[in-house]
């Protein structure tokens, strides 16, 4: 019998749908945009902090700091795509967000 606790427990990649419509709202550009590149920067970046959060607690998980690592790659990818699109948009994502460049 699987324990009450195993249950209720969230995957660490995982944010919540709450925490996903917050950050959602100050970034998206319209009301059905779910996949632009500036909206998975926004995801990335807050999965990143919960993962950095839970490394800070858990010192010895290293299959979680590859993960961080694959993310903070993906994201620093997205965003060396949208700076050769646009560079003022890169400039406002890195603003809204507080990524440091």
């Amino acid at each position: 019998m699987p324990n009450q606790l195993d249950c209720d427990r969230i995957p660490l990649t995982m944010i919540t749908k709450e925490k996903k419509t917050e950050v959602l709202k100050g970034i998206q550009t319209n009301k059905s945009d779910t996949g632009s590149s500036r909206v998975q920067v926004a995801i990335l970046t807050e999965r990143i902090k919960e993962l950095t959060d839970h490394l800070s607690t858990n010192k010895h998980d290293f299959m979680a700091r590859r993960g961080l690592l694959q993310m903070v790659g993906k994201r620093r990818r997205l965003l060396k795509y949208i700076a050769s699109k646009d560079s003022k948009e890169y400039l406002e994502v890195i603003n809204k967000l507080g990524i440091r460049r």
